[in-house]
């Protein structure tokens, strides 16, 4: 079991990449048509990151963080 400030680490560090595949997802979308065809790529990697963040700060909040 990872110690608390392991977990907190882990959080920040997937809060940074999620916030990053978010704005590449903004970025892309700003500029429709163009890279329509990364639509489905992008989309799945800003999905992975923020599903990964989410069960990161579950297993913070049961580690009482």
């Amino acid at each position: 079991m990872e110690d608390l400030d392991t977990i907190k680490a882990k959080v920040k560090k997937l809060n940074q990449q999620a916030t990053a595949l978010k704005m590449d997802l903004h970025d892309l979308s700003e500029d429709l048509p163009t890279g329509w065809e990364r639509i489905m790529e992008v989309a799945q990697k800003a999905y992975d990151a923020h599903a990964a963040l989410i069960e990161a700060r579950k297993a913070l909040s049961a580690a009482g963080g």
